[in-house]
């Protein structure tokens, strides 16, 4: 298996790209291709490592020179197609071209969105892809879903988010019937926007036969109660409360800190509860869950964090492999090729019966 690594892309590229493919290779079975400047990149190697050539470090890291890189500022669809030579277009056409198996960056999301989208290719049925965030949720975890992808959606798209999310936990995670929640304002059903109202409708009359249980609305403090396996929401609210999430997580360890180091009696009396208070840290620390897949694309693609550091990287490379082997995207394509299908056979159906019905009128 192959790994198709942007390392042009993030915040601290290509640093924390190399040290995390260096890493994260001691403990993944695949290959991993980083794609970006090749001679920065072997400067870099020479650098950190005093190594001529990083297959030095690790055979299974291997090189792919793109001498373009899109940047945070660089307008989506425009960059995709005017930067040719870019890492993040080189990675895609690699992908499609089954030159690799998951392809990962840190990039600009809106990037990789369109180049997922333009190079690789919306799965059949499917109207938006979406980005699928884990968090932490009270003794267990939730997939937030859109994390940022679409600013404006429709009830249709929540509705393919709320199955894609259902397929994703049970190929990797083994929740046979996933609890979905609605992002909203209140838990009545008639609470929120049209767009949430709606949405709440088509989940509802749909949830059975898609697979998954509708918990109905749930509103953003009870999310971290580990109720539901998984929120959805349009990616402008998602993004939003994503950020949000990771801001909090933050305060909460860095008051733990100052309060920790007033004094000496603090730190003492600290001394026995480490153990939990690293534990607590542990399962607070966003950096745990890696990136987020993008669902509704024809071959698996992974953003991770725009300030991903080695470790998030690292955790992120371990995640793209798990998604790829994991087959959810061929999945998710055998299911909308079903539903399809079944479309297709009842429409069939219906146009049999009107002949009939005419051919007796006849």
């Amino acid at each position: 298996m192959k790994i198709l690594f942007d390392a042009m892309g993030g915040d601290n590229a290509p640093d924390a790209n190399i040290r995390a493919a260096v890493t994260a290779a001691k403990d993944i079975k695949s290959e991993i291709i980083l794609i970006g400047k090749k001679q920065v990149i072997d400067d870099k190697v020479k650098e950190i490592y005093n190594k001529e050539n990083i297959s030095e470090l690790n055979d299974r890291i291997k090189i792919v020179n793109a001498d373009e890189v899109i940047t945070m500022e660089d307008i989506p669809t425009k960059a995709i197609k005017s930067k040719k030579d870019s890492s993040m277009v080189v990675g895609f056409n690699m992908l499609k071209a089954n030159e690799g198996d998951v392809f990962v960056s840190a990039g600009n999301s809106g990037a990789l969105l369109a180049g997922a989208t333009l190079l690789v290719g919306r799965i059949k049925g499917i109207d938006r892809p979406g980005l699928a965030g884990m968090l932490p949720a009270f003794e267990s975890r939730f997939l937030l879903m859109d994390a940022g992808a679409n600013t404006n959606c429709k009830a249709i798209n929540l509705l393919q988010f709320a199955q894609m999310s259902s397929i994703y936990l049970k190929n990797t995670y083994n929740i046979e019937k996933p609890k979905v929640g609605l992002l909203n304002n209140g838990t009545e059903e008639c609470k929120g926007n049209d767009l949430m109202k709606e949405s709440y409708q088509l989940l509802k009359a749909n949830a059975e036969k898609m697979g998954f249980e509708f918990y109905g609305n749930i509103e953003g403090r009870d999310v971290f109660s580990g109720v539901v396996d998984a929120v959805v929401t349009d990616g402008f609210t998602g993004n939003i409360f994503l950020k949000t999430a990771e801001g909090v997580g933050k305060m909460v360890k860095s008051n733990l800190k100052k309060e920790a180091g007033k004094s000496l009696f603090s730190k003492i009396a600290l001394i026995p509860a480490l153990p939990i208070i690293k534990r607590f840290a542990k399962s607070m620390d966003y950096k745990e869950y890696g990136g987020a897949p993008f669902l509704g694309v024809k071959k698996p693609v992974v953003k991770a964090h725009g300030s991903s550091d080695e470790k998030l990287f690292v955790y992120t490379l371990k995640q793209a492999e798990k998604f790829a082997e994991d087959k959810t995207v061929d999945t998710i394509i055998n299911e909308y090729q079903r539903i399809e299908e079944q479309g297709s056979n009842e429409n069939d159906d219906k146009e049999q019966l009107n002949n009939n019905a005419k051919t007796e009128q006849s």
